[in-house]
Formats: structure tokens, C-alpha cells, sequence
């Protein structure tokens, strides 16, 4: 390929820079750098030193500083988590997302969570918003109330039919209020289960225990709704088996039953009424199956289905991945109707519910609560698959330059670190550099993903 072929399409300015970064004496680092960090799009800037000694000589094992790096900067992975501001690191999130929702259905020693987690009973249970008016949508094979069948990537769909009567205000309440409806959820949900074993609370937990791993998505009308793993445990966790009475059946009756008690109120202010805020009526709960066992809902399913979402936020609905101040900017931004009325609806509610942050999380069509959430003994945890990822790519390091483990007891090494913030970003060539080395890299994983598929068919 010719290199005028590859640099086609580029406005002027990104080319003179990528040609100005080709040509500088650190192009090799700088791509370096930028293939270490998987193309980040938006990568935090580091300056500073380590220092390796000998601890009983104190002899200069190795030494490092950015000064003799290109800019005098070190570039490291922004770790952001949406798809929309940075597809490379939020590919990382995915996958350990992924990881971690799989570890707790069919368990992984390494991770912290036993094999046997696989015979508890579990379902996947999707909680959803009730309806503020009838929207556009796809209703199997007959007519959207409009008369239309519409495509699967119609605009309209998830939009109101009559905009003037859609419920904007208690859309918008709803999706802030939707983490304290999950609380009050996971709370009726533990008073349901003992209920139905005949047992107090205090006996049901002694007993057992429910662990949850959950993600939220917006659908298209712009309402927030979860889908969770729930899963019965014994006594400690996932270390034990749950009591016989801890049935499949059971867990399903109580979510259903926990579901439906749920209930958040919100005081009038100025020209709102009251309201009672409640889970949809569309609550569907699904028993997960194993894998090998051929059941239409598989583990691996489940947790690629909650991977995908955690990387998401509100831009689906047509809404931006950033804070508004101001209505203006909805022209300036260019958002669709229907989002913007949702956002204006944040803007209009902020000084009547001060609290509640609508202001803040307007560009989030009034959401303010964690995407992906787990229990605590649902399996291991992000920061511990972080973790094992950093400690996996410092050993490899240590290894080149022939360095000893500093967790070996007969190690006497000591590493000095100072590093200080310098900025963030790239330049217009090196963004252009950054996304073609993450298209490379995603296309030798895809490549890489159906050989071993074609050889697990063979």
C-alpha cells in the first residue's frame, strides 16, 4: 500500500502533522508508546523517574526517566470505560467485565470463586422503567400503534407518538431515582426469599445468601433498565452450597414477588406533583443454563450480553457523552428531539429537586448511578483483574531487563518512583496514528478469534 493510500481521506492539518510526527527523530518511540497503551484514544501524559537499586550495595540495578523520551513525556491508557471516548480502553473494561460475570457462573480458582458455583441455582433477571406514553416500536410482527412497520434501525423508534403528552418530567425523575429502586430491590428481595422458605430473616441469612452482578442500559426511548445474574449461595458465599430449600423456583417467585413492592416516593416541588416511582411491568427472569447443556441462555451468553452494555451509556438515545450547561448547546450539539427534550426536562426539574443533581447528569437523561455494580461475594472484583494484569506486564518487564522479583524473599532490591501529571491527548497525527494501531490490533483479535473457532468446529 502506497503512502499516499494509507494518509487518504485526511483533512490538510492532520496531515501536515502526521507527516511532521513520520519525520521526527521519536516517530519509533512515540508509536511505540501508543502500541503499548493499545491506541488509546486519550492518553494521560506522565513525567518522572525509577530508580532501581541494590539494597545492600546500593548499586544502580536500572534507571528510567522520561527525560529521554520523545517530548520528555511517558504516555499511559486513559482506563476510560465508554465505547464513545475511547474504544481501545473501553474494550479492556469489556473484557474484564466479561471476565468477572463469568467467574461468578461457572466459578474460576484463580479468580477466587470455586467450580461448584456452577450448580447454584441463577437466573438473569432484566428489571425495566414503567411507561410515560406510548412510544414507536416493533411489536413482532403487527404495526407500530402508528399504522407503520418499522425497520430495526428506524429513527423514530423509542420516540414518543404524541411528544405534547409524553411524561418528560417523571421520565427523567425516574431514570434518577432507578439505583435506589435497585437498593430497595436487592432489600425486599432477601425478605421475599425468607418468606417463602417459612424462616425469619435472621434464619434465611444464616443460611444463605443472594450475590448479583449487574449492568444497566438505556433503551432507545431514553429510560434506564438493569440486567442482572442473581444467584442463590450458601451460608459463606460462593463456598458453599445453598440449603435445599434454596430452589430455582423459589429465587424466581421472589424477584417476581420484590419486584412488584418496590416502591420510591417523591415529594411534590413547585409544578410537580408527587409521585410514587415503581419497576415496569416488563420483568422477565430467565434460569441460566450451563454452556455445554444446549439451553438458550448459556453462561458465556450472559456474560458477553452484560460486557457489551457496560461499555454504553445514554448515547444510543442520541444524547452526547458530556455534561450540558444549557439548553443552547442542544442546537449546538445537534441532539435529536426526543433526548433533548429529556435533557431539557433535567435543566427545568435541577432547581425544584436541587438534591437529585439533574443539572449534572442531564447529558445522562438524569441516571447518576454506577453502570456496572456487584455484590460483594458475587466473584472477584475489577481492581483484582486490573491488578493481575499490571503485575503480569511488570514481570515481563522485570524478565528483560533481567531484574529479580521484588516479592522473592531473597530479593534486596528497592524501586525509587516519581512521576508527576503532564497532560493528556494526542496531536492531530498521533490520534490518527492511535486509531490505525487499534484497528490493527482489533483486526488481528478478530482474526485470531475465528481461527480458534474454526478449529474448535474442525
Amino acid at each position: 500500500m502506497t503512502h499516499s493510500a494509507v494518509t487518504a481521506g485526511l483533512d490538510p492539518a492532520t496531515l501536515t502533522d502526521v507527516l511532521r510526527l513520520a519525520g521526527s527523530p521519536g516517530f519509533d518511540r512515540v508509536q511505540d508508546q501508543i502500541r503499548r497503551t493499545g491506541g488509546c484514544s486519550n492518553p494521560i501524559h506522565l513525567q518522572g523517574s525509577t530508580v532501581t537499586r541494590d539494597r545492600a550495595t546500593g548499586r544502580i540495578l536500572h534507571r528510567y526517566s522520561t527525560d529521554s523520551e520523545p517530548g520528555g513525556r511517558l504516555r499511559i491508557a486513559c482506563g476510560n470505560r465508554r465505547a464513545s471516548r475511547c474504544p481501545a480502553c473501553s474494550w479492556t473494561y469489556a473484557g474484564d467485565t466479561y471476565h468477572l460475570i463469568r467467574a461468578g457462573l461457572v466459578g474460576d480458582p484463580t479468580k477466587g470463586t470455586p467450580d461448584t458455583v456452577r450448580d447454584h441455582p441463577r437466573v438473569f433477571a432484566t428489571l425495566t422503567a414503567p411507561s410515560f406514553g406510548p412510544v414507536h416500536n416493533r411489536p413482532g410482527n403487527r404495526p407500530c400503534r402508528c399504522g407503520a412497520h418499522h425497520a430495526e434501525d428506524a429513527p423514530e423508534l423509542g420516540t414518543p407518538l404524541d411528544p405534547e403528552t409524553y411524561d418528560y418530567a417523571g421520565a427523567v425523575l425516574w431514570n434518577n431515582h432507578a439505583s435506589e429502586l435497585w437498593r430497595y430491590f436487592t432489600i425486599y428481595l432477601r425478605r421475599e426469599i425468607a418468606k417463602r422458605a417459612g424462616l425469619t430473616q435472621k434464619a434465611a441469612h444464616a443460611q444463605s445468601r443472594v450475590s448479583f452482578g449487574k449492568v444497566a442500559e438505556y433503551q432507545k426511548r431514553g429510560a434506564v433498565h438493569f440486567h442482572a445474574v442473581i444467584r442463590f449461595d450458601g451460608a459463606e458465599g460462593a463456598d458453599s452450597p445453598p440449603p435445599a430449600w434454596a430452589t430455582l423456583d423459589l429465587l424466581t417467585s421472589a424477584i417476581k414477588a420484590a419486584a412488584a413492592r418496590v416502591a420510591v416516593d417523591v415529594p411534590p416541588a413547585g409544578d410537580q406533583p408527587a409521585r410514587t416511582l415503581r419497576w415496569g411491568t416488563q420483568l422477565d427472569v430467565q434460569p441460566i443454563g450451563a454452556f455445554d447443556k444446549g439451553e438458550e441462555i448459556t453462561e458465556q451468553a450472559v456474560a458477553s450480553y452484560v460486557a457489551k452494555y457496560a461499555t454504553k451509556a445514554a448515547e444510543n438515545t442520541g444524547t452526547v457523552d458530556r455534561r450540558i450547561g444549557n439548553k443552547e448547546a442542544l442546537v449546538l450539539l445537534d441532539v435529536p428531539e426526543h433526548p433533548a427534550r429529556l435533557i431539557a426536562a433535567c435543566l427545568d426539574l435541577h432547581p425544584l429537586y436541587p438534591d437529585r443533581k439533574l443539572r449534572d447528569w442531564a447529558h445522562m437523561l438524569g441516571f447518576r448511578g454506577h453502570f456496572s455494580t456487584k455484590s460483594r461475594r458475587y466473584s472477584t472484583t475489577l481492581g483484582a483483574l486490573r491488578q493481575t494484569r499490571a503485575d503480569y506486564r511488570a514481570a515481563q518487564q522485570r524478565e528483560a531487563l533481567g531484574l529479580p522479583d521484588p516479592d522473592d524473599e531473597e530479593a534486596t532490591t528497592l524501586t525509587l518512583a516519581h512521576w508527576t501529571y503532564a497532560g493528556h491527548g494526542h496531536s492531530p497525527g498521533e490520534s490518527w496514528l492511535a486509531a490505525t494501531i487499534r484497528r490493527d490490533i482489533q483486526l488481528n483479535r478478530d482474526t485470531a478469534r475465528e481461527e480458534i473457532a474454526a478449529l474448535e468446529g474442525a
